[in-house]
């Protein structure tokens, strides 16, 4: 998808780019598919902010995507592209042969009246979703399962791809947008292809309202405040940090200190991620 540059009428407005939206052709999502969706403002069950910076926002309803892919052998005919404000990603309105409607992540060349189809006879083209095991290897793929029939988790943002690297009996090796390189059960699916709106990492917003819209509050720098409220603050003028490394606000290493709680999929992990 194209961007489009505004005239700097503004200082806010110098150096903003966004969307042309060119690839959408249908303004308003599909009624049976939206449900709604209630801001938590980072707050939890209790009301207590657990996440900092988030809030506000414009109003969004939530569109059902099929992750799982799970309508096996039907085809389904791509009746339009759509715009989703909770992801990067564009998202493909397809009508199957049964009557159902359905939405998925729209892959890169993807378009308007293109067949797609899921199961083990699908071709190798954009948009089908077979098991690791029936892809080629060096294959370009994406929403991919990690537990069979949980439907995708991984390589679903805008602009990305995993590549099939090698199949090892029960494993396939695959190389995440990352870098990591992980084993995956060949019985679990992916999808063909690349995730389209590849041009959504080069938008600059160009002025904080346009953050705000997103749903982001501000994020004050922890030398700004008081020494009761971080353990960066105080001082006269500027200071230094004063401390062995920077600190969270809570006193927590950071930058660069490890958070990654170990997880029983770590032994899926072949090589992490790097620069």
């Amino acid at each position: 998808m194209a961007l489009k540059l505004y005239r700097p009428t503004s200082p806010g407005r110098r150096g903003m780019s966004g969307s042309t939206f060119s690839e959408i052709t249908k303004d308003k999502p599909e009624k049976s598919l939206v449900l709604p969706l209630k801001k938590k403002a980072g707050r939890n069950s209790q009301g207590k902010l657990t996440v900092r910076h988030h809030g506000g926002g414009a109003k969004r309803r939530l569109r059902q995507i099929d992750f799982k892919r799970d309508k096996i052998d039907v085809p389904g005919r791509v009746a339009a592209i759509e715009y989703d404000p909770n992801r990067s990603a564009n998202i493909a309105l397809i009508y199957y042969a049964d009557g159902e409607k359905r939405y998925i992540l729209a892959p890169l060349g993807l378009g308007v009246d293109d067949i797609i189809k899921s199961g083990d006879g699908a071709e190798i083209k954009p948009g089908n979703s077979l098991p690791l095991g029936l892809i080629p290897t060096g294959t370009l793929i994406h929403n991919i399962e990690l537990q069979m029939g949980k439907g995708g988790q991984v390589v679903r943002s805008a602009g990305v791809a995993a590549q099939l690297m090698v199949k090892e009996g029960e494993y396939a090796l695959v190389r995440l947008p990352s870098g990591e390189v992980r084993r995956v059960r060949v019985e679990c699916r992916a999808t063909i292809g690349q995730v389209g709106n590849a041009d959504h990492q080069n938008i600059k917003l160009g002025k904080a309202g346009r953050k705000r819209h997103l749903g982001w509050r501000p994020t004050v720098r922890g030398s700004a405040m008081n020494p009761r409220d971080h353990p960066h603050g105080g001082g006269e003028g500027r200071s230094p940090i004063g401390m062995p490394g920077p600190k969270t606000p809570w006193g927590k290493p950071a930058l660069g200190y490890r958070t990654r709680k170990p997880k029983p999929s770590d032994k899926m992990i072949v090589r992490r991620r790097g620069k």
